[in-house]
C-alpha cells in the first residue's frame, strides 16, 4: 500500500471515530441535562413538600397553644362566677367595690388570652348559638316567647369559638 492510501485510510478512520464521538457526545450531554433536571424536579418537590409540612406543623402548634390556653380557661371560670355570686351578696360598699376591682382585674386576664364575655341581656332573643336553656317558664303577659328571662352563668368566647355557652332561663 503506498503512503498516501494509508494516510487517507487513517484520516477516514480518524474521522470516522470523531464523527463517532460526536455523535455520542450529544447524547451523553441530553442524559446528563434530563438527570440534572429530574434533579432538580425532585429538589423541588422535596423543598415544596418540606414547606407544606413547615406550614402544617406551625399551624397545629398554634391551633394547640389556643386550646390549651381555652382548656385553661375554662377551668377557671368558676372562680369568676364565685366573685360575681359574692359581688352580690356583699352588703357593705367597700366590700363591693373590692370584689368588682377583683372581677375587672380577672376580665383583663382574660381579654390578654383573647377571652371575652359574651354579651346576653334579659329580654333578648335566644340565641342557641351563644346560649345553653338550663330552664323555661311560661310566657307572662306582654313578654315574647323564646327570649331571655333570667342569666344563670355567664357564657365566655374566644374569637368565634365558643368556650363556655350562656347558660339562660327561658320563657316560652
Amino acid at each position: 500500500m503506498s503512503k498516501k492510501k494509508q494516510l487517507d485510510e487513517r484520516e477516514t478512520a480518524t474521522t470516522e471515530e470523531t464523527a463517532e464521538e460526536v455523535i455520542k457526545e450529544p447524547s451523553e450531554l441530553e442524559k446528563a441535562q434530563a438527570l440534572a433536571e429530574d434533579y432538580k424536579r425532585k429538589w423541588y418537590a422535596v423543598s415544596a413538600e418540606y414547606d407544606n409540612y413547615r406550614k402544617r406543623n406551625q399551624t397545629a402548634v398554634s391551633q394547640a397553644y389556643k386550646d390549651g390556653a381555652a382548656e385553661t380557661v375554662l377551668k377557671l371560670l368558676p372562680v369568676a362566677d364565685n366573685f360575681g355570686y359574692a359581688l352580690d351578696s356583699a352588703s357593705d360598699e367597700k366590700t363591693k367595690s373590692g370584689i368588682d376591682k377583683v372581677i375587672k382585674s380577672f376580665k383583663t386576664i382574660l381579654l390578654s388570652f383573647g377571652v371575652e364575655e359574651i354579651p346576653v341581656n334579659i329580654g333578648d332573643a335566644f340565641d342557641e348559638a351563644v346560649m345553653e336553656a338550663v330552664l323555661d317558664f311560661p310566657c307572662e303577659e306582654g313578654e315574647q316567647p323564646n327570649t331571655v328571662k333570667q342569666i344563670l352563668k355567664k357564657g365566655y368566647k374566644s374569637g368565634d369559638k365558643v368556650i363556655r355557652y350562656v347558660q339562660v332561663a327561658v320563657a316560652l
